[in-house]
Parts: C-alpha cells; sequence; structure tokens
C-alpha cells in the first residue's frame, strides 16, 4: 500500500463521538450481530469480535449484558444494515455505515447532512471502489519478516505488512480477521494490539482546505448526531 498505516489512520480517523454514542453504537451493533448469530461469543465470532472491540473502547459491561439480554428475548427492533457513498465537502469520498429500523427515515437524515454541506450523495457503488476493505492489526515490533512467516504458516491472506517506527502493521481481506488474530495472538503472546479493527481505508487522500475545511466538519458532526449511523470512512486530508 506503500505509506504508513498510522499516517493514512489519523488522515482519515472515522469520526470521534462521544460516550453516549459510543455506547449506543455498540449496544445496537451487538444487539443485531447477537440477535442474527447467537448469544454466545465461543459460537459467533463476529460477536466476540464487537464484544472485544467494546471493552477496549471502555463500553460498560451492562451497555453489552443488556444488548445481548435484548437480543435474546428474540422481539425487538428489526435493524438492518445499510450503507450510503457520496462526495463531501472539498470533493472528498466519503462511505456512511448505518443500522436502521427504517430505511427511508435514515437515507433522507443522511441525506439532509449532505445537502446541507453541499456536498452530494451518491449511488451504491459511487466511491467504494476508492477504498480497500481490511482487517487491519498493528503492534509494537521490528521483524515483520518473522510476523510474514507466522502468517503464511497459518495460511493467512496478507494483503501487505508495513514497519515503521517500531510498529508492525498487518493488512488482510475481512474474511481473514478470526485466522489472522489467531496467529498474531500465537505469536505475539499477552502482548496488546494497538490496532484491531475491520476497516475502508483509502486508496488516495483528498485535501481538504481553506473555506471547505469548517464544512467538513459540520458535515461529519451532522452525520455523527444520527443515531442511526455506525460509522463514517473518508480520504479527507484536513490541510
Amino acid at each position: 500500500m506503500g505509506r504508513a498505516f498510522e499516517v493514512r489512520k489519523n488522515a482519515m480517523a472515522k469520526t470521534s463521538v462521544a460516550k453516549a454514542k459510543v455506547y449506543s453504537k455498540y449496544g445496537r451493533e451487538i444487539y443485531v450481530c447477537a440477535k442474527s448469530g447467537g448469544i454466545d461469543p465461543d459460537n459467533n465470532l463476529a460477536l466476540r469480535r464487537l464484544m472485544d472491540k467494546a471493552k477496549k473502547d471502555q463500553v460498560p459491561g451492562h451497555v453489552i449484558d443488556k444488548a445481548l439480554d435484548k437480543a435474546s428475548g428474540g422481539g425487538g427492533e428489526d435493524f438492518v444494515p445499510a450503507r450510503y457513498e457520496g462526495f463531501g465537502p472539498g470533493g472528498c469520498n466519503v462511505i456512511v455505515d448505518c443500522l436502521t429500523d427504517n430505511n427511508t427515515r435514515t437515507f433522507n437524515d443522511v441525506r439532509q447532512c449532505f445537502t446541507k454541506t453541499k456536498a452530494k450523495i451518491g449511488a451504491q457503488g459511487a466511491v467504494a471502489h476508492m477504498f480497500d476493505h481490511r482487517a487491519v492489526f498493528s503492534f509494537a515490533g521490528e521483524d515483520e519478516d518473522k510476523v510474514l512467516e507466522a502468517m503464511l504458516e497459518a495460511d493467512v491472506d496478507v494483503s501487505d505488512i508495513e514497519s515503521e517506527d517500531g510498529m508492525i502493521t498487518v493488512f488482510t481481506p475481512p474474511n481473514e480477521y478470526f485466522k489472522a488474530k489467531t496467529a498474531l495472538a500465537s505469536l505475539l503472546g499477552d502482548q496488546e494490539l494497538e490496532v484491531d479493527e475491520i476497516t475502508f481505508l483509502p486508496q488516495a487522500m483528498c485535501t481538504v482546505s481553506g473555506d471547505d475545511v469548517a464544512v467538513f466538519e459540520k458535515f461529519l458532526a451532522m452525520l455523527n448526531d444520527l443515531d442511526d449511523v455506525q460509522n463514517v470512512y473518508h480520504n479527507a486530508e484536513i490541510e
């Protein structure tokens, strides 16, 4: 991929959120995942990943337990994923991932965020091809050859490995996430992963400058205020 992950991560960082938003986001996502795949994380690997990530983001146990209890009850809301793509202020590419129980409402809310900031929502697939969907793991280390060897021995399809400033970053396709994480756990032992996520990485950055900066920040804030929005990915690089 050519550039260190941390540089790109800082440039295209997903919208920062208040604690209440974080709790709501995880609660909804855990509920949907548990309802569709079962509440036992040992048998639902996607749920296990979500729960581990929630704990790392300091989501209280009662929030997780409430979502699991709700999912085990069999009733509740019927949330479905929805993804919207478009062009944000300054011409940057934007992907908005949502969980919604009303597609019409969510689409109208997201579209309003675009139109009120002179951005343009596009059709499905409008910008997704400009991003790489990847599982990403980053940790302290310098021997990338050793890491690559461990990945190959575990039959992990590695997209890329980068080493910079004492940090190693491994990129794999999303469907290799659990296999890669298991291999890294065997290699690293108790060493903590600094980055452990499935995300969209922009293939090229878009410089946002001048008056567009304030508009772009307003755009992200408006999206972040929507309860249905789970994650926002973009390729904006603020000048």
